[in-house]
């Protein structure tokens, strides 16, 4: 399952309790104190080695990263 798979790269990638869990509308951007930008750029470098797709510039926005259900569709998107 994608959102699972996403959840596991976020604790992993933040450092988060293995235990967090996130629902579609969980805020991220903004909401996590360990979700800066350069979590940001690890977090799409690991998604895209994990899921085998490329993230163009164009396509990063504050909107991908509002929520943990807007993250997840936007990688279903790319696969």
């Amino acid at each position: 399952m994608v959102a699972e798979h996403v959840r596991t790269i976020i604790v992993s990638t933040l450092q988060l309790d293995e235990e967090t869990q996130f629902e579609q509308d969980t805020p991220l951007l903004g909401a996590i104190a360990e979700f800066d930008s350069m979590a940001i750029v690890t977090l799409l470098t690991t998604l895209e080695e994990n899921f085998g797709f490329e993230v163009d510039d164009d396509e990063i926005s504050a909107d991908v990263f509002e929520t943990f259900g807007s993250l997840v569709s936007f990688v279903e998107n790319k696969i």
